[in-house]
């Protein structure tokens, strides 16, 4: 284990505070800290936005080069954006000003991953930074996760998910973005003796290991919280289930195979809805509703509500809007937009010829934000009869790799990475 040492963090702890005093003052409601967005689901909470767009687009604000490859995408807080990025030889996380994207600092994580199947520097780091106060926590392809300052990227901690707990690196490589939740950090190894674990943040120590039934691999997902029962509990998909565990310990609650595909390729976030919790996968999957019950010994049961298939998401994500599941259908053979009744699994509409392919989607101001794979950038009026498109453009100096990155909307801006490239445009 490679942690900073207890008097360090003591002798510290003034100047962290203070810095962490004036991070939190700074930060806006309408942040990004994280993957998916402030409460992982994938919304934002910034308003005034445009309800259509020019025929052109929304405005250019600026654009940087020299990001290097990767498919991470940024989070936003108090006025700084942050990623990851393969740069030569180097696994890097960077800082950005929030109004140019002016290069603040650039920490180096360790050697490139080089991904079997891709040429170096064509596929880099999937993780998106989770920025928790004045520490940002974050995770490499090879299975490195370490806490760095804010302020200046220096690395608090750092440890890995082979060396240290036995991970066994996915074929595509560790995508996962941590979940901060209290004292606690999660990450998924994938190990036999810890599939899950959880750290204390500050320190990097563990704080407990939870060991699933059959040694399953980590898959591409990143976890989310929920509180049921009087219980906190995470929620994840590993390659062979959807799994819920105590936060406290990391006792395995609840278990659901059904959603997640035989291949193991499984990218998409889960979200709950109160009891409910709906996850999917590709590769001839689908999606399933589970609902969440509790006997009188506090046991905890997910019983299968529907299973859809027109939902194979596959790594574009999922949203909730006024009862209605939106989300692309379909694998690497392509797909399309779809609307789902929440309750049901019905479908509602697909939006494959109405000109909304395979993509990935956020919502803000009552917009969905939808991105194609090849790049074209769609606003999408959320509605439970028929597809309404409200404007869209198509990103310039694109590459010749998949758009797979997630749009980004935080303070009046949106965000669109193409690998090197980072485009913030003006949508206020």
């Amino acid at each position: 284990m490679r942690t900073s040492s207890d008097r360090s963090c003591r002798g510290s702890a003034l100047a962290l505070a203070v810095c962490c005093c004036l991070f939190t003052t700074l930060a806006s409601a309408a942040d990004w800290p994280q993957w998916n967005g402030p409460n992982r689901d994938g919304k934002s909470a910034d308003t005034g936005l445009l309800k259509e767009w020019p025929k052109e687009g929304p405005a250019l604000a600026w654009k940087i080069t020299g990001l290097g490859g990767g498919y991470s995408g940024p989070s936003i807080a108090a006025g700084r954006i942050f990623g990851m990025s393969h740069r030569g030889d180097e696994e890097v996380v960077w800082a950005l000003s929030e109004t140019d994207g002016r290069e603040l600092w650039v920490a180096r994580l360790g050697p490139a991953f080089k991904q079997p199947g891709w040429p170096q520097g064509k596929e880099g780091p999937g993780c998106t930074p989770t920025v928790d106060g004045q520490r940002l926590y974050v995770e490499g392809m090879g299975g490195a996760v370490a806490c760095l300052q804010v302020q200046d990227g220096k690395i608090v901690w750092q440890q890995s998910l082979t060396a240290d707990f036995g991970g066994i690196v996915p074929p595509w490589s560790y995508r996962e973005s941590p979940l901060v939740d209290g004292d606690k950090v999660f990450y998924t190894p994938g190990g036999a003796a810890a599939t899950l674990v959880a750290l204390d943040k500050l320190t990097g120590k563990t704080i407990w290991k939870s060991q699933m039934p059959d040694g399953p691999k980590a898959a591409y997902t990143s976890a989310i919280a929920l509180d049921f029962g009087g219980q906190r509990q995470y929620v994840q998909f590993t390659q062979k289930a959807l799994v819920g565990v105590a936060a406290s310990d990391g006792k395995l609650l609840w278990r659901y195979d059904r959603a997640a595909n035989r291949n193991g390729i499984i990218c998409s976030t889960p979200l709950s809805q109160e009891a409910l919790v709906f996850a999917a996968s590709a590769y001839n999957a689908g999606g399933g509703l589970v609902k969440l019950s509790q006997d009188a010994g506090g046991a905890v049961k997910a019983e299968e509500v529907y299973f859809a298939k027109k939902m194979q998401n596959h790594h574009g994500g999922m949203i909730v809007v006024d009862g209605c599941l939106y989300g692309a259908n379909g694998g690497n053979e392509g797909g399309s937009l779809v609307c789902l009744d929440f309750q049901t699994g019905n479908v509602l509409w697909d939006g494959r010829d109405s000109g909304a392919p395979k993509g990935s989607l956020a919502l803000a101001d009552g917009r969905l934000y939808y991105r194609s794979e090849k790049g074209t950038m769609l606003l999408i009026e959320p509605n439970a009869k028929q597809y309404v498109e409200r404007g869209r453009f198509e990103q310039p100096d694109r590459t010749k790799q998949p758009a797979w990155t997630h749009p980004v909307i935080a303070n009046g801006r949106l965000y669109l990475r193409d690998q090197d490239i980072l485009f913030c445009y003006n949508i206020k």
